[in-house]
């Protein structure tokens, strides 16, 4: 049977139910979200009564920041109910989704109700994290068995990007194969396949990791700042690292998960790892359960700068200011911008950090060893849900192999560590790693077959990282690969992927290859963002010594980059994820096409630091403003919108609000739900466009600018805004300049100019403004602290 999700119903409204209903919506599916009918109901009539429950829930939903949805025009696709008057409008739904409270009791109620309306081969699945699957089918239809399974989404489900898949001995493959496709091309999620055991992968290894981090933390006398400061980003770990994690997560619910694998699981060899610690207990009976309850393993309290963030002492329970960690290893470590080469430091460091990251190491890897074939027959999925649902850069499976599989083996025994059977007899047929490369394509060890086997999917999932063996060229930031089908692609690694003079060349010197031998380039970056921008620190560092000819030939050259990659004789694709901001985004402005991740947040932000986007960014927003125009009746408003985008230094909170915002263009540029897509997605779109007889454009010299009767009007508005005290005298100052640059100067009629004439203007006015004390204090400002100053 063929499955076409047109709606879904989401059972329960609750933090999950409604941000699931959110993320649905988001995607464009319509959503019937319904909860139990309002206690104040009574015998009325009235449906906003009836549904105060969930409109309430849906309404928190909404306003939670960071948003559910990806624009505010999501939300219209959701109707709510209640379980009393909707739950016959489930048989429109082509997917049932449960998600009430975790009480098996409760959820067969609902199933019990769900039957009466369910109409036959409808989906039919539970977000449940810990209660058995099979229970929950136990006594259903045929039809329902064989469409039910556990779908188990991550709180945001907008933003966690893991759906662990569950099904039962009963589900048929073809509804386990459709969940797994679906969460992958329509909802953006790594999809990973789960049996029915307790916490399932990502809960069982991550609440293991910490439950281990708190014991290694006793035994070696290790602070609760010093943990964090180790299991950080220092070693590809959220920044939310340890205990800052069980904050937001929740105490009570780590504690829950533990209990119930210490219960459940009889037979795990680290079941002592589960129990829990006196002062952990102690936690939860005084109520101290992180972000819910005000306080946790961290307390936000009054002082005299506003508030300060203090750390409870586990010996006496009281808080205390928290306390900069001292690692040496750690201060060698932080300069180095490759993952990999950081965590060989770390592990190999003869300090206290290098004890703590062997202990921890090797009981993570002798854990996953043993948890094959019991939560999976994969490793990869291992790796998969640990990576997508707790944020780790870096898999379990590839940190061992990152280490040496069997150097790391021999170091576990001689500490006293046991390693499963299947890992020595992996080593003793000379299989050294987990996984292999072929080129480019990723391959795992598959344990029962006792060989490598090409990852599912790896067509669809391009890792530029994966293309060693065919790296073309490269300087000290970018690499230059080519990905087959005569296709390369550029990735740079640099700060926050900033764009300074490496990154400028290897732009450059990747459309020279493109042209000579290629169909055509791909853009994309490797690690959380695309681009920050431009190197701001080179700026400042030229304004200050007033090296205002090395500024102008800087910023020339940024221009002619984007121009170059805009009027190129091969296609030249885009593929931002992540920041994508001020010169990151000019240079998607300039590309034949853009395949953005969902989860892009793009914009040209130039005017915080009292600037305007000066590699481009303002011409192309003139352009396209002229391209809006009615070209017999020049109007403002195209301009406008345009102008307070740049000067708001609005950025677009997905690739969906991009559109609205004027970066994206609807019939050009597409967006990925899944963001390992996006290359690969680049890569058909170079080939597309090059099979279909790609010719270099022509430079425009057709831009209609409005002068000065546009000039006035902007101008107003920015005196008013001065006025009411929204904006201050150097932010006037700096939106006059964009103004005037916008309006194509002081021209008394419009006129139709050329890109290099805007260019010009745009350049001319950059200079000018990095000659201002006060954007030089904003940039100072961003480079110390990451903000800029309000002056």
């Amino acid at each position: 049977m063929k499955h076409i999700i047109k709606k879904v119903a989401v059972l329960g409204s609750g933090i999950m139910g409604s941000r699931i209903a959110c993320h649905f919506a988001g995607t464009g599916v319509e959503v019937l979200l319904l909860d139990m009918l309002s206690k104040d109901a009574g015998e009325s009539t009235n449906t906003a009564v009836r549904n105060k429950l969930v409109n309430d829930a849906l309404q928190t939903a909404l306003k939670s920041n960071p948003s559910p949805v990806y624009t505010s025009e999501a939300v219209k696709k959701i109707t709510t109910g209640n379980f009393t008057d909707n739950m016959k409008d489930i048989t429109t739904a082509d997917w049932i989704i449960e998600v009430v409270v975790e009480r098996l009791d409760i959820k067969q109620q609902i199933f019990t109700e769900v039957e009466k309306y369910r109409k036959p081969g409808t989906l039919i699945t539970s977000n449940t994290s810990g209660i058995p699957i099979h229970l929950m089918a136990a006594g259903r239809s045929e039809d329902f068995q064989q469409h039910f399974c556990g779908t188990h989404f991550f709180n945001p489900p907008r933003y966690l990007r893991l759906l662990e898949i569950i099904p039962t001995q009963h589900t048929k493959k073809e509804v386990i194969d459709f969940l797994l496709q679906y969460g992958d091309l329509y909802l953006g999620k790594t999809t990973v396949l789960c049996k029915d055991t307790p916490a399932f992968i990502a809960n069982r290894i991550g609440v293991f990791s910490i439950m281990s981090i708190f014991h290694i933390m006793e035994q070696q006398g290790l602070s609760i700042d010093e943990i964090d400061a180790l299991t950080g980003p220092i070693i590809g770990r959220p920044k939310s690292a340890t205990f800052r994690t069980a904050d937001v997560v929740g105490i009570d619910t780590l504690v829950k998960v533990a209990k119930g694998v210490a219960d459940n699981c009889p037979s795990d060899e680290a079941k002592n790892i589960f129990q829990i610690p006196a002062w952990l207990e102690k936690m939860v009976q005084e109520n101290r359960l992180g972000d819910k309850t005000g306080q946790g393993f961290f307390k936000k309290m009054k002082s005299a700068g506003g508030k300060d963030i203090q750390v409870i002492n586990l010996q006496t329970f009281e808080y205390e200011a928290r306390q900069k960690s001292k690692f040496a290893s750690l201060d060698v470590a932080k300069p180095i911008g490759d993952l990999k080469e950081r965590i060989k430091l770390l592990q190999h460091s003869k300090d206290k950090a290098g004890n703590f990251y062997r202990s921890f190491h090797y009981a993570l890897f002798s854990y996953i060893s043993f948890r094959i074939p019991e939560i999976s027959d994969e490793l990869y999925r291992i790796d998969d849900a640990m990576k997508a649902g707790f944020g780790w850069e870096i898999g379990a499976f590839e940190t061992w192999d990152l280490l040496g599989v069997a150097k790391t083996v021999h170091e576990m025994k001689l500490a006293g560590y046991t390693i499963a059977n299947w890992v020595e007899e992996m080593l003793a047929a000379g299989k050294t790693s987990f996984y292999a490369l072929e080129k480019g394509r990723k391959k795992f060890y598959d344990i029962p077959g006792r060989a490598y086997r090409f990852m599912p999917g790896e067509d669809s999932f391009i890792v530029l990282g994966n293309f060693t063996d065919s790296l073309i060229w490269k300087n000290s930031g970018c690499k230059l690969y080519d990905i087959g089908n005569d296709v390369v692609a550029l990735e740079w690694s640099t700060k926050m992927n900033s764009i300074g003079s490496e990154v400028l060349e290897g732009i450059q010197q990747s459309i020279t290859v493109a042209e000579e031998k290629f169909k055509g380039l791909v853009i994309a970056n490797p690690g959380p963002n695309f681009s920050a921008g431009a190197n701001v620190g080179m700026i400042f560092m030229l304004a200050i010594e007033q090296e205002y000819d090395e500024l102008d030939m800087a910023i020339r050259m940024f221009q002619n980059t984007m121009m170059r990659v805009r009027y190129s004789a091969v296609p030249v694709v885009a593929a931002p994820h992540g920041l994508a901001l001020g010169g990151g985004c000019e240079l998607n402005l300039h590309a034949d096409k853009v395949c953005a991740a969902a989860e892009t947040y793009i914009g040209l932000v130039e005017l915080g630091v009292g600037l305007i986007p000066g590699g481009g960014g303002t011409k192309e927003f003139v352009l396209r403003a002229s391209d809006e125009l009615h070209k017999d009746e020049p109007e403002l408003n195209p301009l406008k919108e345009r102008f307070l985008t740049i000067a708001t230094a609005k950025v677009a909170t997905s690739a969906f609000e991009a559109y609205q915002s004027g970066i994206l263009r609807k019939h050009r540029d597409m967006v990925l739900l899944n963001p390992d897509r996006r290359i690969a997605a680049a890569k058909k779109a170079v080939i597309d466009l090059f099979d279909a007889g790609y010719t270099m454009p022509a430079q425009r010299k057709d831009i209609i600018v409005l002068g000065r009767s546009a000039l006035g009007a902007l101008l107003a508005g920015i005196n008013a805004m001065k006025r009411g005290g929204y904006a201050t005298d150097h932010d006037a100052l700096v939106a006059t300049k964009l103004a005037y640059v916008m309006c194509g100067g002081d021209l008394s009629a419009p006129a139709q100019v050329s890109e290099q004439y805007l260019l010009d203007l745009e350049r001319e006015a950059f200079l000018s403004l990095c000659g201002e004390k006060k954007t030089l204090e904003r940039i100072q400002s961003v480079l110390k602290t990451g903000k800029p100053v309000r002056n």
